[in-house]
């Protein structure tokens, strides 16, 4: 499937004369990774990785983690733009997703599978090493269950970049590119 194809779903239920978000751009060089915390009827964080000329895109609630004994509840979203890992702004109210996004965290990162990418996200299991500045190493997803919503588990590999003390989704609410947090977008 094109990456024209798989962003169907993400420009269905977008009006770009309403929305800022970017509706398509092209790669990068070495994947990239971005973790958007999204306030909108909820606050959670939108995990994304660039598989296959798109974001692969994830909702995780409580945010990422860097304790390992920790397991994130995280849903399949649909697939959005490469140029969405530089979005930061305010969807309106009335519009899909309506609330503020700020890049929480973004980096490049490799796949640590003999497979590929896209085999692994096919499998269930996709093992990822991340380049950030908010989340280094190693972090695995694991599909749950494929009933309607994709629920799979964000889960982070006890490695140099694990810390069970240091909680980032709570005490580090601002953007990697401006400083900025969600409240100063409103």
């Amino acid at each position: 499937m094109s990456p024209k194809d798989r962003l169907a779903e993400y420009r269905a239920k977008r009006d770009p004369r309403r929305t800022p978000e970017p509706s398509g751009g092209r790669g990068n060089a070495e994947p990239v990774f971005v973790v958007q915390r999204h306030d909108a009827s909820s606050l959670h964080f939108d995990f994304r990785l660039e598989i296959g000329g798109v974001l692969v895109s994830w909702s995780v609630p409580k945010g990422p983690s860097l304790n390992p004994s920790d397991r994130r509840l995280a849903v399949r979203t649909e697939d959005h733009p490469l140029d969405y890992a530089r979005f930061e702004g305010a969807i309106p109210a009335d519009e899909y997703g309506g609330g503020t996004v700020i890049v929480w965290d973004t980096g490049t990162f490799d796949v640590l599978t003999d497979e590929s990418a896209e085999q692994a996200l096919e499998a269930g299991h996709l093992k990822v090493g991340l380049h950030g500045e908010k989340l280094r190493g190693a972090f695995s997803l694991i599909r749950r269950d494929s009933s309607g919503q994709e629920q799979w588990l964000l889960i982070k590999k006890n490695d140099e970049g694990a810390d069970r003390r240091r909680k980032p989704a709570k005490t580090q609410p601002e953007s990697v590119l401006t400083g900025r947090t969600n409240r100063d977008l409103e």
